[in-house]
């Protein structure tokens, strides 16, 4: 057994170091029988050599193409910037087309992101967005037409963000809800992928101070991004001791500590 797994990850770690080193996105790898007369393993170890660098994002098959190198994933960092900001901080071009600009009614669910009541006129955005020409994401952008009036009128913007910034409003705060996904036919053209693929799905309220300007919700290709989340150490607890205690002995023993 140790010898077979030894074996497996012998492939494996060529094949990354090809991939890394030599190879390009989209170019193929080695076929498994020239991989199993290189090594003299079996297909089985291949395959779970090829597995793994599978899962990893790092190969990609498809049917009827074999096992290629996947492209480079962008990482998807959790902070308050614009698509076209993310792409220009990473020396990509950034653009957009755009498939619905309009005016409606609040739904229920839109109405209480962006703190308004329901039926009152909001512009709805529909984009798909572009890193280097390709395919990236799928947004929609929701803002209240009391808040920015007139903000279809002419030219549209190119970024909502800058948009806001433009009229005076200072984009300090956020709050994200991210969730994996299958994605359906409709989205799957136009991201250009085969339908059931996997999806990041971003829900966003953008604020200023106590404001709730933009409302999104986002559909991001999971074979060209990676979650990245900055992290600290939590801070020290806010509630004074002796206040802390007393809130758990009246709580009951299932209570928690309230961390800040």
């Amino acid at each position: 057994m140790g010898r077979s797994v030894l074996k497996y990850v012998r492939v494996r770690d060529y094949l990354r170091s090809l991939v890394t080193h030599e190879l390009s996105a989209g170019d193929t790898i080695p076929s498994e029988r020239l991989l199993c007369e290189q090594f003299g393993v079996s297909r089985m170890t291949v395959r779970q050599a090829v597995d793994a660098l599978v899962v990893e994002g790092l190969l990609a098959r498809e049917q009827g193409r074999g096992t290629f190198v996947a492209p480079t994933k962008v990482d998807l960092e959790v902070r308050l910037a614009s698509f076209g900001e993310e792409m220009q901080r990473r020396g990509m071009a950034a653009s957009s087309k755009v498939l619905t600009a309009e005016v409606i009614g609040a739904t229920p669910d839109i109405a209480d992101a962006l703190d308004i009541l329901p039926g009152e006129r909001v512009f709805h955005l529909h984009r798909v967005r572009f890193a280097d020409g390709e395919p990236m994401a799928i947004e929609q952008s929701w803002l209240s037409c009391e808040l920015v009036p007139g903000l279809f009128d002419g030219t549209l913007p190119d970024s909502i963000y800058g948009e806001l910034r433009r009229r005076g409003f200072e984009l300090d705060w956020g709050e994200d809800t991210v969730a994996a996904a299958e994605v359906d036919a409709t989205d799957a053209e136009l991201l250009g992928v085969a339908a059931g693929r996997a999806v990041l799905r971003l829900a966003r309220r953008t604020f200023a101070g106590e404001t709730a300007c933009v409302y999104s919700r986002s559909t991001y290709r999971a074979d060209r991004y990676v979650l990245w989340v900055p992290l600290r150490a939590p801070q020290r607890a806010l509630t004074p001791r002796a206040g802390r205690a007393l809130f758990e002995l009246m709580a009951g023993p299932a209570t928690t500590e309230v961390m800040g």
